[in-house]
């Protein structure tokens, strides 16, 4: 797990205290509670989890999942940590691991299964009273503090430590990753002169203008160029810590091109692993979870540190010798500031869920707006047009690249270019009846239906619970999803002419790889969410903060989704990793040498 993970203990558990109240009927005295091995199976994220308890002496003596199907890294937490709280508080009453819930609740739905079987009164296991005891205040010492343990902030991280700093990185969620480990893990990024390259037609110059371009020339020119042209660079810097992509490039939603590079592993999973590595062998680097930045140090008009809340209230003072980098992601879970800044959009209230992980609430903007950091382009707020009906989150998402797939509408018609930019697409599944459309795709991306969406979730598993549909012909999965099979039989076939090069596409569409003609035939249901925020905190290419003045702020840095101005009005499906990617490690680079 996490290197260092003991330094949590000092700054959030140095006193833990459990209170617990004996919960009825656990004690063998009156022998309705049985010792034994008790072992439950019940419904994982991505398939079936097995607990194992053991009970002795009328006591829950340990806890295990000893099967599961769930994604490594994201449930890595869930998987350890529900189990031994469990056990710690001889009770039910834990809380689940913000990112990894379905996972939590489903260890802690079979662990009640084994519990009732073993004799113990469950719904008073579920409100045993557990409290913490406030750890002592702390002072801890760094040449570069970071503020978030994202994909930006690891990348700062890691990139100073190499270049001699010691670093301490907080994070106010119980585990690493943000919204980067539960991406897509597409990351847009042009290895110029290379045969991909060549044979996409693809150059650094054209991934600048189309990034310039899609966000309506918004986006600061010089920090547009600096993304592109260090994009592949940072790359190969992964692939040098032992980060492994798949051959070629494909085109991810919105991305406009073939450009975007796929990790070997399971959504963003792949550089945690690599950034986890990376702390696990090197010293002076460390994480501290459950940890949030409360305000900044400044000092004669510099940053200089950082004051933070442990897990239990405690406070803990962070002083940075060099400077402070703020990687804390965008805004996409705080609906106060979303509707604050809003103005593209009809309403992005409480109703529109969001892609984002809990932590997005847009921290990293007010505290650098406390020290008087310049604000831009608030309003750009991307909505996505593939969110899951229920959650708003990516998860269930059929499609694995644009060339292969189209959108219909409850009526079963197409009504945009589905290779269009997000906010196109967007806007017109918002004029769709219920807001609703169906993903139609065929074969191609799933010969057997065992296949792997992009967020490790297989396609059987999607069509057994639910959430995707299958059928032997369109007509077929017409009738699953209740659209009318005459209007989507038109639309595949107006679709396919066009792939053919027998017709023009009737919406404009240029992005095709393979016609929709082989079945079995699959569909899912999307929704318009919340998917990135592409205002933020005004930096320069050095990745400085600037203020409302125009001035350095000395001693501060950012990069990731906090900061503004690269984007512009829209952001490029696969380019928010390289954002964090490229200005995460200059940030890391220059907050080092900042003496």
């Amino acid at each position: 797990m996490i290197k260092k993970l003991l330094s949590v203990l000092l700054v959030g558990l140095m006193s833990l205290s459990i209170v617990a109240c004996s919960p009825k009927n656990t004690t063998t005295t009156a022998g309705s509670v049985k010792d034994g091995t008790y072992t439950s199976t019940t419904a994982g994220h991505n398939g079936e989890l097995t607990v194992e308890v053991i009970v002795k002496d009328g006591k829950i003596e340990s806890v295990k999942v000893t099967e599961h199907a769930e994604t490594p890294v994201v449930s890595d937490l869930a998987i350890s940590d529900v189990p031994a709280k469990i056990v710690e508080t001889q009770s039910l009453n834990v809380d689940t691991v913000s990112g990894a819930t379905v996972s939590s609740k489903a260890i802690l739905t079979a662990v009640e299964e084994c519990l009732k079987e073993a004799g113990f009164d469950v719904e008073s296991l579920k409100t045993v009273s557990v409290t913490k005891e406030k750890a002592e205040d702390v002072t801890l010492d760094a040449d570069v503090i970071v503020v978030g343990a994202g994909g930006a902030g690891l990348a700062a991280a890691v990139t100073a430590n190499q270049e001699g700093a010691s670093v301490i990185v907080i994070e106010k969620m119980p585990k690493i990753g943000g919204n980067t480990i539960l991406s897509g893990g597409a990351l847009n990024a042009v290895d110029e002169g290379s045969e991909t390259a060549k044979e996409n037609k693809d150059s650094v110059e054209l991934h600048f203008t189309q990034t310039y371009e899609g966000g309506d020339k918004k986006g600061d020119p010089e920090l547009v160029r600096t993304l592109v042209e260090n994009a592949w660079d940072g790359v190969e810097w992964l692939q040098s810590l032992g980060m492994e992509f798949k051959p070629g490039t494909f085109t991810v939603l919105g991305g406009l091109w073939p450009r975007a590079h796929k990790p070997v592993d399971p959504v963003g999973t792949g550089f945690f692993k690599t950034y986890q590595n990376y702390v696990d062998k090197n010293e002076n680097i460390e994480i501290l979870l459950n940890t949030t930045a409360e305000e900044l140090i400044v000092k004669d008009g510099e940053v200089v540190g950082v004051v933070a809340k442990g897990e239990t209230g405690n406070t803990v003072t962070l002083n940075a010798k060099n400077a402070v980098v703020i990687a804390t992601g965008g805004f996409g879970q705080n609906v106060e500031m979303r509707q604050e800044y809003n103005t593209l959009w009809k309403d992005l209230g409480e109703n529109v869920k969001s892609t984002n992980h809990p932590g997005a609430t847009g921290d990293g903007i007010t505290l650098a707006k406390a020290v008087d950091a310049e604000l831009v382009g608030m309003e750009y707020i991307q909505m996505l047009p593939m969110g899951d009906p229920k959650t708003g989150s990516l998860s269930g998402n059929i499609e694995k690249g644009v060339e292969n797939r189209i959108f219909v509408n409850k009526d079963g018609n197409r009504f945009v270019d589905e290779g269009a930019r997000r906010d196109v697409m967007t806007s017109a599944l918002m004029e769709q009846k219920d807001a609703q459309m169906w993903v139609v795709l065929d074969s191609h991306d799933y010969p057997t239906g065992d296949e792997i969406n992009n967020f490790n979730e297989s396609l059987n598993q999607l069509i057994a619970e639910g959430r995707a549909f299958k059928g032997e012909t369109l007509e077929d999965l017409a009738k699953e999803i209740n659209v009318d099979a005459a209007n989507l039989t038109k639309a595949v076939e107006e679709f396919n002419k066009a792939v053919k090069g027998e017709a023009a596409d009737p919406f404009g569409r240029t992005l095709f790889k393979d016609p929709i003609d082989q079945g079995p035939y699959y569909a899912a249901l999307r929704i318009p969410t919340v998917h990135h925020t592409m205002g933020g905190v005004k930096i320069n290419k050095d990745a400085q903060v600037i203020n409302t003045k125009g001035e350095v702020v000395k001693g501060l840095y950012a990069a990731g989704e906090v900061t503004g101005g690269i984007h512009g009005a829209n952001r490029l499906g696969g380019n928010a990793l390289a954002d964090i990617l490229v200005f995460g490690r200059i940030a890391g680079k220059n907050a080092a040498a900042d003496k």
